[in-house]
């Protein structure tokens, strides 16, 4: 009797435990009426979209010149959890996000959820794009909807279990995602907050140049302070204000370098954040001027050990 007690408790707890994490990891979708009566503006989205070098993830590797604009994904990104790779998000209607509602493209972006109500894995950097405002992010769909269908079939991730099981994205999301629009500080100058929503969104820096918790979030006491080369080769630099960062360069100094892809000693940027330069490249001087106003705002931090 005592065994058969124990069974029917231990069982009992499963129960809760699983409707606990049920409940926990739920997706938590916004509504319909976070939209705006006015439709996205494309030409407007075009720059969002050299913004957050859409294409450098999700055209296909080694793409140039207009085929830039063909985002058929394929691009492997490697992490301590597996590799993913980067979907087809171009216009086709089998492949792509052709049949995404304006409402499911919103909820991709800021609350990291897909049409059929699954978590999106945060490789794809929606705790960034959150910071979005929502108006931004119709015409970014504005403008991606004018862009080539391509009928290039997604490829599966390749991650080990427990990491497989989608629904447990829902309890990191109550660590990492709190939703939040990007809020001016009224304290601070129109270009260093437009510069601000930059870096901290469309432009999602933080992804790279800040380091990772052992969960894989965003450790943001340390934030831009330079990061672990998720590659597993050398480290991405530190971009704070400080004498480990930027503390030599002028704000002016930062958006040339963005421009032209060089550096004030002259040097040329490298890596992926040559990528980076050619995408800011296209943007209005502004943006650009903006990101060096902000960046040289950013205090200092000790950045975190490989």
């Amino acid at each position: 009797m005592r065994v058969r007690s124990a069974v029917l408790v231990l069982v009992a707890a499963a129960a809760v435990a699983a409707a606990a994490f049920w409940f926990m990891t739920a997706p938590q979708p916004l509504s319909a009426a976070v939209l705006p009566d006015k439709p996205g503006d494309a030409a407007k989205g075009e720059r969002l979209f050299w913004a957050g070098g859409c294409a450098s993830c999700h055209a296909a590797p080694g793409a140039a010149g207009d085929d830039l604009l063909k985002l058929s994904g394929g691009v492997a990104i490697t992490s301590p959890f597996g590799t993913f790779h980067a979907p087809n998000i171009s216009p086709d209607k089998a492949h792509g996000i052709g049949n995404w509602s304006t409402l499911d493209f919103i909820n991709a972006m800021k609350r990291g959820i897909a049409p059929d109500g699954s978590h999106l894995y945060p490789a794809f950097p929606y705790t960034s794009y959150q910071r979005m405002t929502v108006p931004d992010l119709l015409d970014l769909k504005a403008y991606l909807d004018t862009l080539p269908t391509d009928a290039t079939a997604n490829q599966p991730h390749d991650l080990p279990f427990p990491f497989s099981i989608r629904r447990g994205i829902g309890l990191w999301k109550l660590l990492y995602l709190d939703g939040e629009t990007f809020k001016p500080d009224p304290a601070k100058s129109e270009a260093v907050n437009h510069g601000a929503y930059l870096v901290e969104g469309p432009g999602h820096c933080n992804e790279c140049h800040t380091p990772r918790t052992a969960l894989g979030g965003l450790d943001r006491s340390q934030a831009l302070g330079g990061a672990p080369d998720p590659s597993g080769k050398g480290r991405v630099p530190d971009i704070t204000s400080g004498p480990g960062g930027l503390g030599d360069w002028s704000a002016g100094d930062i958006a040339s370098a963005l421009e032209t892809g060089f550096t004030p000693d002259f040097d040329s940027i490298g890596g992926t954040m040559a990528e980076v330069q050619r995408n800011m490249a296209k943007l209005p001087a502004a943006d650009r001027e903006a990101i060096g106003e902000y960046l040289k705002q950013v205090p200092p931090v000790a950045a975190s050990k490989p």
